[in-house]
Order: C-alpha cells, then sequence, then structure tokens
C-alpha cells in the first residue's frame, strides 16, 4: 500500500523540534513521498522551500511541495518552480489555498486550475502535479456539483493526480470518485486521513474545511473528555478501519496530516500491519 504524509513548515524552535523527532520514526515506514504546506504571503514564502530543502538533503525523503494561488505573483510561483526543480522535486501540489490573515488580495492566480494551467505551460514535464478535491464538498462551493466541476476543470488544465481533503465517512469518498469517473476524470483520487488525537483541535480544523464528523464519532470523543490516551486509542482503531475499507474498496493509497508529530500515524499504520 503506498502511503504519503503531509508536515507543515516549522517556524519556531519548538516546532523544529517536534518535526526532527518525528522523521525518522515515519521514514521507517517508507512513505511513496511527503508534502508540504504553503505558507503564502511576504517572508513565510522562504519557509516551504527551507523545510522541503532540509527534508531532502538532511532526511533522505522525496518532498513535494505546496504551491498556492494566495498572495504569489507569477514571478515569485515562477521562481519556486525553478528552485524546485534544481532541488530534483519531481511533484507539486497545486492548490487554491486561503486568503491569509491580513491580506486584502489575492495573488496572481484566483483558482488552482488556473495556476496548474501555469505549471504546465512554464515548465510542462518537470513535475507531476496533484491537486485538492473534497468528497464532502469546499465549505465554499455552492453546491456539490458545482465543486465536482471545479475538480473536473483542475484535472482538464493537467493535473496528474488529486489528494482529497479528510473525512470519517468512507461512503462519501466512493460516491465522489464515482461521479468523478462518471464526468470522465481518471487521475488517481488518494484520500487525505486524518488521525484523531484532541476532540477540540478536530472540530475546530473541521468546522474550517466543512469535513464532517460522524455524530457516534464525536461523541465517543466527548464521552472520553481529557483522557488523552482513550482518545488515541480510540481514534487509532476509528480511522485504521476507515483506512482498511478505503484500501479494500480500490483507493490507490493513504495520505496522512500528520500535524508534523508520529505517534498517531504510527497508531494507524501498525493496525494496518504496516509498522
Amino acid at each position: 500500500m503506498n502511503i504519503s504524509f503531509e508536515f507543515f513548515p516549522p517556524k519556531t524552535d519548538e516546532q523544529k523540534a517536534t518535526l526532527e523527532a518525528a522523521l525518522p520514526k515515519l521514514k521507517a515506514l517508507q512513505p511513496e513521498y511527503v508534502s508540504v504546506t504553503f505558507g503564502a504571503g511576504g517572508s513565510t514564502l522562504s519557509y516551504t522551500p527551507e523545510t522541503v530543502r532540509r527534508l531532502r538533503d538532511e532526511h533522505g525523503f522525496d518532498a513535494a511541495p505546496h504551491l498556492s494561488c494566495m498572495g504569489g505573483t507569477r514571478d515569485e510561483i515562477r521562481k519556486l518552480l525553478d528552485e524546485y526543480k534544481t532541488m530534483g522535486c519531481k511533484r507539486i501540489v497545486a492548490l487554491r489555498g486561503d486568503l491569509p490573515s491580513g491580506m486584502a488580495s489575492y495573488g496572481d492566480f484566483r483558482y488552482a486550475s488556473e495556476l496548474v494551467e501555469f505549471i504546465r505551460k512554464e515548465r510542462d514535464g518537470s513535475f507531476h502535479i496533484e491537486v485538492a478535491c473534497y468528497p464532502e464538498m469546499h465549505p465554499q462551493a455552492g453546491d456539490a456539483q458545482s465543486d465536482l466541476k471545479n475538480f473536473i476543470t483542475k484535472v482538464k488544465a493537467g493535473a496528474n493526480g488529486a489528494i482529497t481533503q479528510y473525512f470519517f465517512n468512507p461512503d462519501a469518498y466512493f460516491r465522489f470518485v464515482d461521479d468523478a469517473r462518471k464526468a470522465g476524470v481518471e487521475v488517481p483520487i488518494t484520500p487525505g486521513i486524518m488521525p484523531i488525537t484532541q476532540y477540540s483541535q478536530l472540530r475546530r480544523f473541521s468546522d474550517m474545511c466543512g469535513a464532517e464528523i460522524p455524530r457516534w464519532i464525536g461523541k465517543r470523543l466527548e464521552a472520553f473528555r481529557d483522557d488523552a490516551d482513550s482518545i488515541r486509542e480510540f481514534g487509532a482503531d476509528v480511522v485504521a478501519e476507515l483506512c482498511r475499507k478505503l484500501i479494500d474498496g480500490g483507493a490507490p493509497g493513504i495520505h496522512f496530516y500528520t500535524l508534523n508529530r508520529s505517534k498517531a500515524t504510527l497508531a494507524i499504520c501498525a493496525r494496518l500491519g504496516l509498522s
């Protein structure tokens, strides 16, 4: 089974130490690649390349940078593409992204499809391009049909594959894939998976991204209150079972949103027999 991990660029010494502690444990699982989220706006544009370089050169990961429309000009994106190509990166995750707090306007691109088209035009053949998709619908989409059309547009612009927003209902993923296939989309659609470690954090993330926490899961997590060990064990059981259903149903792999930590992801992978 192909697995991959997502990290975010650490900014503080504490965040760097947390990521450094997680990396050798996660590398032991032999991921196909790891991705690094995009810091949009101003000097934070440098955080992603620095993290990608460290993951590649110091830890031996095949690291794929995220590129976002937000706050990036064509010249900035072009320079980043050249920098990543020089590093040896073969994969890019192209996203629209969210407008950072305090920024009044977008960059030169409004939609991920425009960014994908730009990458294809400027550096065609240099990168395998992944895009995002939403089995439970993007929170800003008008309806499910228009959301699917947006995804199809990204694929037609040149995307090679897609990674979903996280979800806990496998039927949502399978229905989305079926609908995409009926619409002519043939690229792999890899489920994104969020380990469960803390209910308040999970609920906050889910409210922002539109991911539904099934009622029975929410009620169980609420009942554990501050019992972190019970939450981790229950979360690992639930998410591992989700992963089993996805793989058995034909998912091409699993992409874990690690939040730069290893324990919860390792627990899931152990239950899947991957450790």
